[in-house]
């Protein structure tokens, strides 16, 4: 595990969703690799899935200010966008579900291969597990990159925890972190209710959190 200094270093007011910012472990290392190693894929779809907050959106920024891709919300693709993205190469699409225009996006699909573009798609499951109507667009839903991000591993859980209490100018003593990372549920989402309640309850209480308040914080978050 690395040293909590040196993070605290490396994250310090650090908001936005840089490159720099993301921190990589084997959770998460196959789909960073993917998404950098743009154009070779072996195809030109890539699916990014895993739960909410599992860091998504972080890549696809990455990806976006790397690449000069395009960005949309799966539920905002219409025939115009289709129109506009024909003078571009690259598109992300954000929150991809069964919501999705299934028509619309199988001519994505259809012009993407016929000009060889390429699309980054980011959703919760494998994009092939969703149940559309359009039975050609599952079936070209199939031939994908899939890149799964797991449940945070350790070094994870720990560069989340120190990151966010660094941004929010939260101070924490080392030994409290890893006691946190041994009793915290292993999810994205309770990771950041945790860090988010914690916080409200030391400026609530105006003082240093201690171990008391983080146990009575991690029974709450349970």
């Amino acid at each position: 595990m690395k040293d909590l200094k040196q993070l605290l270093f490396k994250f310090k007011n650090s908001k936005n969703y840089n490159f720099e910012d993301f921190f990589i472990s084997e959770s998460n290392f196959f789909a960073y690799n993917l998404v950098l190693n743009w154009p070779n894929w072996g195809k030109n779809i890539l699916n990014v899935y895993g739960e909410k907050f599992s860091g998504k959106t972080h890549l696809s920024d990455i990806f976006q200010n790397k690449f000069s891709a395009n960005k949309i919300e799966a539920k905002n693709l219409d025939a115009n966008f289709l129109e506009k993205f024909k003078t571009h190469q690259n598109l992300i699409i954000e929150n991809f579900n069964e919501n999705i225009n299934e028509e619309n996006m199988y001519s994505l699909i259809n012009l993407v291969d016929r000009d060889n573009k390429f699309i980054l798609i980011n959703s919760v499951i494998r994009i092939n597990q969703l149940n559309f109507r359009l039975k050609d667009l599952s079936s070209r839903l199939n031939n994908c990159i899939f890149a799964k991000i797991n449940i945070p591993d350790d070094e994870l859980i720990y560069a989340i925890l120190v990151k966010n209490f660094s941004d929010k100018q939260v101070k924490i003593n080392k030994k409290y972190i890893e006691y946190i990372i041994k009793n915290i549920d292993r999810s994205y989402e309770k990771i950041y209710e945790f860090i988010h309640k914690i916080d409200q309850t030391s400026l609530k209480r105006k003082k240093p959190i201690d171990l008391k308040t983080i146990k009575e914080v991690l029974k709450y978050n349970e």
